[in-house]
């Protein structure tokens, strides 16, 4: 073990002066995982001592509250279902400077912890990507592999993504991309979620290399390969609508006009040699489709400049707190 695991005061030399050593915080979101929770919270409290463990129970019918308790974290409660819901929960009741968010399902490696947060802050970095390397063959679900993959490149592509691994479920956060953080998703979209405002904020991001381990017996994974991959690649669609609108509606309206254009070229050819329209339901249609491509790319235009405000409220607000390492607005009082 490094020596930072020592305790917070040690890795707090950041290129911002602290006065005061970092509070962290690391958060478990947790259903049904009575089998692995005590040893994914003895794992954090051996390499983060001074760090606060929270584990919140998203309706477990087994012993995971229970089993959590006994291990020394402090439990706590979102009755509403699904990954997304438990992490707005957590990220709007925990006050810390560093965020650690991890499964509790034991498949993550607690030692690494240390180095994640030595990456946040001696980079000053907002979120700290821990990328997932197995030797184990078991590790992944079927499917899971290709999928995270599939869907890492894609985001990576639109939005130009500085991370490998868009669905792992351990990262690091600072206090201000916490507390700057919508957290619009209800599910496991919740990862590609984190992703894509890092990327839309510009926010220093970096990514580290950790162990990845198969389930222990008794637990079983909550993600459904076809499903959550479908509302994951829906997520993806819905925030480049949101954040690259005049992307994606100037797309739908090439679409358009290029439809419009191989149904209407023929039609004036015809018109311009006979003076004649002998098709006049597709006149119509290749009519329509061009004005709706003229109104889809108007509405990207408007919605772009819309976009562009938002995001600059987020970023103020994300400005409002200092750097990891800073004295932050606490210290005000």
């Amino acid at each position: 073990m490094t020596d930072f695991a020592a305790g917070p005061s040690e890795y707090a030399s950041g290129p911002v002066s602290r006065d005061m050593p970092l509070r962290i915080a690391v958060l478990i979101p947790c259903l049904d995982e009575g089998s692995a929770i005590g040893h994914v919270v003895e794992g954090f409290r051996h390499a983060l001592p001074d760090a606060a463990i929270y584990v919140y129970d998203n309706g477990s019918t087994d012993d995971t509250p229970a089993q959590a308790r006994a291990a020394g974290a402090q439990v706590r409660f979102e009755p509403k279902r699904g990954k997304g819901n438990v992490v707005r929960r957590m990220f709007a009741d925990v006050s810390a400077d560093v965020y650690f968010l991890v499964d509790g399902d034991g498949t993550y490696d607690p030692s690494s912890a240390p180095r994640m947060l030595a990456a946040l802050s001696e980079k000053c970095c907002d979120m700290v990507n821990a990328r997932r390397v197995s030797a184990e063959p078991n590790a992944y679900r079927p499917g899971h592999s290709w999928g995270n993959r599939a869907l890492t490149s894609v985001v990576s592509w639109l939005f130009g993504s500085e991370i490998s691994d868009l669905l792992s479920g351990y990262r690091a956060f600072s206090r201000r991309f916490v507390k700057s953080f919508p957290a619009l998703s209800g599910g496991f979209e919740i990862e590609t979620e984190l992703t894509v405002h890092a990327l839309e904020l510009r926010m220093a991001v970096a990514e580290i290399d950790t162990p990845y381990f198969a389930r222990s017996e008794g637990s079983s994974s909550k993600l459904s390969t076809f499903g959550d991959g479908f509302r994951i690649a829906r997520t993806i669609l819905k925030l480049l609508r949101d954040e690259r609108p005049l992307s994606f509606f100037g797309l739908l309206g090439l679409m358009f006009a290029a439809v419009s254009l191989y149904l209407g070229v023929g039609l004036w050819i015809t018109f311009i040699e006979t003076g004649l329209v002998p098709k006049l339901p597709s006149a119509v249609l290749a009519t329509g489709l061009m004005l709706s491509a003229f109104l889809s790319t108007g509405c990207g235009l408007i919605l772009d400049t819309v976009t562009t405000g938002r995001r600059e409220m987020k970023r103020l607000h994300y400005l409002r707190f200092d750097p990891l390492g800073g004295p932050g607005p606490w210290a005000d009082g």
